[in-house]
């Protein structure tokens, strides 16, 4: 004997999933929308968009908005259209920078907007491994307690360290174990808390907020170079993010065999040893910012502050930082084929006096045209910005295996 009554449809059959992703797709991609928005985007009927739109309300993804009438838009004839809107407010996401000497977190909403911020200062060269990720879950808790979200609601966490990591988050030992202690298990201790986590370098991340909010915007091809303490870089070509066999790509140990290079340290380690010596050697005029400024302040922001000014030894020391930088992107630049170099960190506001010498060596020192060379407008918190913008893809092409929070 059959039964008159239909059998509900499975939620995990391949086809109602592909669907209902489908849908949600279009969802994040507007502020609001109606029916008949999905259907002219996905070709769907109707009849399985209002469905799987009805779904998605009762499983929490959407909320359905006053209708189009009541919202003010005009109706001649016929039945005023439903709208809905992703729910930013379905779940978070928490973008963690875990670097040398400092770890921020931000959480933020659905739409990628902050609801808070929260960071720590840690010893740069600590070895206790287990200090480090106390630090970290600190820090987190205090993100979450400000931005009143649970832990529970948090979807995906995405961590950045100045390490290379494989696909499951775990990074070599490195020379004198340094990418271990900057990495001591992220992955493993977030996901015993139910987060899907991802562990990424840094340098990756800074790449891909410059995409998606900076400068690297409109580029296919196009290099984050991150520079304070040392040289990382992230690379994009021709649309994808280049992580090589370990996730080691935008490891810069290969500097220590460029000619006037040989290290991997960053600007803002440099110009602060260089500002030193130039104190120590009494090589600069007495009235210098360079010899009258506190020596806890003697940093490339001061530096780079004076030579704007004109101050002679600033200037000398930005004209030594050009040369060095213009060869660095010579390199980087020539390898890859790429649009633009987006120098990215703290420091990158301040980099006009040494940019624009750089750019200048970089015409003489590669083939035309040379890459394109510019300032992050991102500021420190590059890699924070580009944890969150992971989390939100990895949450976007993970929706339907994840559970959002209720309306409240």
């Amino acid at each position: 004997m059959t039964s008159s009554m239909a059998e509900p449809e499975d939620r995990t059959h391949p086809q109602r999933r592909a669907n209902a992703a489908a849908v949600l797709d279009r969802a994040w991609e507007a502020e609001a929308f109606t029916a008949s928005d999905v259907i002219a985007a996905t070709g769907l009927t109707r009849s399985t968009v209002i469905a799987l739109c009805d779904e998605l309300v009762e499983r929490g993804w959407f909320a359905e908005l006053p209708n189009a009438r009541a919202a003010g838009e005009e109706y001649r004839k016929g039945r005023p259209a439903r709208r809905y809107e992703l729910r930013a407010d379905a779940g978070a996401v928490l973008g963690v920078d875990a670097g040398q000497h400092c770890i921020t977190a931000t959480v933020a909403d659905l739409r990628g907007r902050e609801l808070a911020r929260a960071h720590t200062a840690i010893d740069p060269d600590g070895r206790d491994t287990a200090a480090r990720l106390q630090a970290a879950d600190a820090v987190i808790a205090a993100a979450l307690a400000d931005a009143g979200t649970e832990p529970g609601a948090v979807l995906c966490a995405v961590v950045g360290v100045p390490a290379p990591t494989d696909l499951e988050g775990a990074s070599p030992e490195g020379e004198q174990h340094f990418w271990e202690r900057m990495n001591p298990g992220y992955a493993a201790r977030f996901r015993a808390r139910g987060w899907l986590t991802e562990v990424e370098n840094d340098a990756n991340l800074a790449a891909l907020a410059e995409g998606a909010l900076g400068a690297g915007a409109g580029a296919s091809s196009y290099i984050a170079l991150v520079s304070g303490e040392r040289f990382g870089a992230g690379y994009v070509v021709d649309g994808h993010l280049v992580r090589g066999r370990r996730g080691a790509a935008g490891e810069l140990r290969l500097l220590t065999l460029v000619d006037g290079v040989g290290s991997t340290h960053g600007i803002g380690n440099l110009l602060r040893r260089w500002a030193l010596e130039v104190r120590t050697d009494g090589a600069a005029d007495p009235a210098s910012p360079l010899m009258t400024a506190p020596a806890d302040r003697l940093g490339a922001e001061l530096v780079l502050r004076a030579a704007e000014a004109g101050d002679a030894a600033a200037l000398a020391l930005a004209e030594r930082m050009a040369e060095r930088l213009a060869r660095i992107c010579a390199v980087l630049g020539g390898l890859l084929d790429v649009e633009r170099i987006v120098v990215a960190g703290a420091v990158a506001a301040s980099l006009g006096p040494v940019l624009d010498r750089a750019a200048a060596r970089l015409d003489r020192l590669t083939h035309p045209p040379a890459p394109e060379l510019v300032a992050s407008t991102l500021g420190g918190g590059v890699v924070s910005l580009g944890a969150v913008t992971r989390a939100l893809e990895v949450v976007r092409a993970r929706a339907m295996d994840l559970e959002p929070s209720r309306p409240r």
